[in-house]
């Protein structure tokens, strides 16, 4: 009997959800790299409104942490209120309504805390994760390394924003790519990730 192939990850438009996780006001001055993992999040947002890939926002106990920063984009979009460290009990139902649903991408903070678990919890349902590496952060960057590393032995997978982009794309005959392009024409502001690829990190090995 031939081995199970492993799932390879593919990202197509009408199988995948965009997830965006807690950007809100009380973080902007907390988190690493907090400017950039927002403009990363924002682009993936209007590439998802430019192929039609539907998009849900959480906001931790806003009432505390303040609404989603206005940088993000998301207007038009209503944000679900949680204080679950997970937003897949907040978005069940979502996901419930969506039988075709096969790929998460997820964007936001904190990697060791919302972010892993509702990878957790994505995985537990059979469904992949992309986690958007450089749309994802913490207070602290060994917290970060580690839910990065954590998710990965977990079985979710690490790309960046301009990788999934160009899958979801899939081709530049596309009727959209003249638009998306536009967008990544510049490439993702750094956001401190190169420092935990060198030197052969043993976490993401």
């Amino acid at each position: 009997m031939a081995a199970a192939r492993p799932s390879l990850g593919r990202v197509l438009p009408g199988s995948s959800i965009l997830f965006l996780c807690d950007m809100q006001e009380k973080f902007r001055h907390k988190i690493a790299y907090f400017p950039q993992i927002v403009s990363v999040a924002a682009r993936m947002l209007r590439v998802a409104r430019l192929l039609e890939v539907p998009v849900m926002l959480t906001e931790q106990y806003p009432q505390g942490l303040g609404p989603t920063v206005p940088e993000l984009g998301a207007e038009g979009l209503q944000p679900l209120s949680k204080t679950c460290f997970s937003m897949v009990p907040a978005l069940r139902q979502e996901l419930d309504s969506r039988p075709q649903l096969r790929s998460v991408l997820l964007c936001g903070i904190e990697a060791q805390a919302c972010i892993l678990n509702t990878s957790l919890d994505l995985l537990a349902r059979g469904l992949q994760v992309h986690v958007v590496v450089d749309a994802c952060s913490s207070r602290s960057q060994v917290d970060r390394l580690v839910a990065l590393a954590r998710m990965r032995q977990s079985g979710a997978f690490l790309s960046t924003s301009e990788g999934l982009i160009l899958q979801l794309v899939g081709d530049a005959a596309n009727p959209q790519f003249k638009e998306i392009q536009k967008l990544i024409k510049e490439p993702a502001p750094d956001s401190g990730l190169l420092g935990f690829f060198q030197g052969q990190n043993p976490l993401l090995h």
